[in-house]
């Protein structure tokens, strides 16, 4: 049987993220193990409730079920949440290993990043010369931030040159304040540095363009250097001087660093790996490495990565059209489940949605609330097929995780993306096998879109149904509880428009006027005039069954006559007559009293080229019938 490691992160970092789980894999392929990847994508900008929503998923596994815990710190920088991992790990007798991040009892697993950092401030003085520098640091919880920044600190202090370190500005990882800062650096007019050490080469990146765009140039004006010598920033122009921090290797150690673990065996507290400071065209040396073979082959891949993404967009596209295009939550299940039967090239032959148990009733009743912190005992299973097989069960227990796992067979990495909105959980997706997906940030792109369209879906649904529900409010009477006024407005409406584009329909309006209401109201009181409107409006309901009926008035309603109401509506009229009360003008009237005076108009294709005109006419007919009734009682 094999063993179960979980692995908690974020996926910003893909690239080195990718790297280290691909060294793991490698140093476990010859043992039975999966990884399971708990994967989400918070940022420090965001609110807090979308922060729960997304790192909820790494409250998804029971650790009581796994043979270990990885947290890959250079992605996961959020102290409290980290703790928790480890407190649940302790917690379930299963060790911990943590990269890029250093923990009291925790084994670690680092970079010396420090001694590269001092070989890359030893190039920059004794190659070119560089005396100020601005420092723009990831987060002072960051240890791999902290440390490059302390080994500058420590190199110029070693040398009286402290003075040298001009600033240091935390952008929190973000390139967006990376941006900021550098327009506005621009704006104040102060004197460029000699060289901006940035602590990873995203936002040494980000430095450059901001730079260019206040034309500046990288080198020439400026030298600018970075950490993790991911493949963009070696593409990049000019290629970004950087550290290689051997991800692949690290996560090789980290899986020695396991085995060694389950085995009781004594292994040491940290584990360091080697870097090295690789100089590049954003320092000024264009002589270290080839960067244009290196954008060549890129170039050439490129065409098949565009046409994978231009697929992927239309299936997203696809997603989207299907989901928003369905009226009801079963349409909805139905129509995404068979997308996904009939096309799942991206997503493969293992893939699974799981869903909160409430998702789809929380549509239809606003009380009721979707969870914020952990997942439901059981998912609704929407769509799961694990090679190939499909999960037929309806729903699923959350804490198996995988619907039809096998603990037998190749190893596997099994990728976890949370599906909320804000912090309400809709629910979460398993991708497997994907180290290009996670690479590649199609993961990400995949799951916000997914959520998105749900979230879409969910309030446009809840907002139809409150809409159709105000709208059944305004358009019945509340009296008779038949269609209104304003109902009956837009019936003619539609009528009228059906008679513009000479359609063949075919219709009657019966006009109804019941008698003597003010008579009833009079001698009885109003309470006992509204019940004998529910009367009359009971019987013209039972004779015409198969009609829309409106109360137009204080004592008038209205049919639309159509189907066998229509073609038959000499005899509904003769129905309706022998089941009314004799008019009579004379009190005391009896208790089961109703008398109704009904006028009926048949459309006219050839001649009728407005509702009105049938409308007058049916009421013409009621008003001759009535002062009949009328004059028949009198004699």
């Amino acid at each position: 049987m094999k063993k179960k490691i979980a692995v908690f992160t974020t996926g910003w970092c893909s690239e080195i993220l990718s790297q280290f789980l691909t060294g793991v894999m490698r140093e476990l392929r010859d043992d039975h193990a999966d990884l399971f990847l708990f994967l989400c994508y918070p940022t420090y900008i965001d609110s807090a409730a979308i922060k729960q929503g997304e790192m909820n998923i790494f409250s998804l596994p029971d650790l009581h079920n796994f043979d270990g815990v990885i947290i890959f710190g250079s992605g996961l920088d959020f102290k409290d949440l980290v703790d928790n991992i480890i407190e649940r790990s302790r917690e379930a007798g299963i060790p911990v290993i943590m990269q890029g991040a250093r923990r009291e009892g925790v084994h670690y697993i680092g970079s010396d990043n420090y001694t590269a950092t001092i070989e890359m401030c030893d190039h920059l003085q004794k190659k070119h010369g560089v005396k100020d520098i601005i420092f723009l640091a990831g987060t002072q919880d960051s240890l791999d931030s902290e440390l490059r920044l302390k080994a500058v600190r420590d190199y110029l202090e070693a040398r009286n040159q402290l003075d040298y370190l001009k600033e240091v500005f935390y952008t929190k990882w973000e390139n967006a304040a990376v941006t900021r800062y550098i327009n506005e650096f621009c704006k104040s007019g102060r004197e460029l540095p000699d060289v901006f050490i940035c602590a990873n080469d995203g936002l040494a990146m980000e430095t450059c363009v901001s730079l260019n765009n206040n034309n500046y140039m990288v080198p020439d004006d400026v030298l600018v250097t970075g950490y993790d010598f991911i493949d963009d920033s070696q593409i990049f122009d000019p290629s970004v001087a950087s550290v290689d921090q051997c991800f692949n290797k690290m996560g090789r150690a980290a899986g020695r660093v396991w085995k060694a673990l389950i085995n009781d065996e004594e292994v040491e507290e940290s584990y360091i790996i080697p870097c090295e400071f690789i100089p590049g065209e954003s320092c000024n040396c264009y002589e270290y490495r080839n960067s244009d073979k290196i954008r060549r082959r890129v170039g050439r891949e490129n065409f098949s990565k565009r046409a994978m993404t231009t697929y992927f967009n239309r299936k997203l596209n696809l997603i989207d059209s299907t989901v928003l295009s369905c009226l009801s939550y079963q349409e909805f299940k139905i129509s995404l489940h068979r997308l996904l039967v009939v096309n799942h090239d991206y997503e493969g032959d293992s893939f699974h949605v799981l869903l909160e148990p409430n998702f789809g009733l929380s549509i239809y009743d606003s009380n009721i609330r979707l969870r914020n912190s952990g997942y439901s005992k059981y998912m609704e299973v929407l769509y799961s097929t694990e090679d190939g097989v499909s999960f037929e069960e309806e729903h699923f227990e959350a804490s198996q995780l995988v619907p039809n796992y096998s603990p037998e067979g190749p190893n596997h990495l099994y990728v976890f993306l949370p599906l909320h909105e804000a912090d309400e959980a809709y629910g979460y997706l398993i991708f497997r096998d994907c180290i290009d997906k996670v690479e590649n940030h199609f993961l990400q792109t995949y799951q916000s879109r997914m959520g998105l369209v749900f979230d879409k879906f969910r309030h446009a649904l809840s907002l139809d149904l409150i809409n159709k529900r105000l709208l059944e409010v305004m358009r019945k009477d509340p009296l008779t509880n038949v269609n209104n006024r304003r109902a009956y407005e837009d019936k003619e409406k539609f009528l009228q428009s059906e008679i513009n584009t000479d359609s063949d329909i075919k219709f009657a309006i019966a006009m109804f006027d019941v008698n003597n209401l003010k008579l009833v109201n009079d001698s009885r009181g109003h309470d006992a005039g509204d019940e004998y409107l529910i009367r009359a409006c009971h019987l013209i309901c039972d004779v015409f069954k198969h009609s829309p009926i409106y109360r137009i008035g204080g004592d008038e309603f209205v049919a639309v006559l159509s189907g066998d109401d229509y073609i038959y509506h000499l005899d509904r009229i003769e129905e309706l007559r022998k089941k009314m009360s004799p008019y009579s003008n004379k009190l005391p009237l009896p208790d089961n009293y109703i008398s109704i005076a009904c006028g009926v108009s048949v459309f006219n294709p050839d001649t009728d080229r407005s509702i009105q005109d049938i409308v007058k006419r049916a009421d013409e007919e009621m008003y001759k019938k009535k002062a009949l009734m009328k004059k028949e009682a009198s004699v």
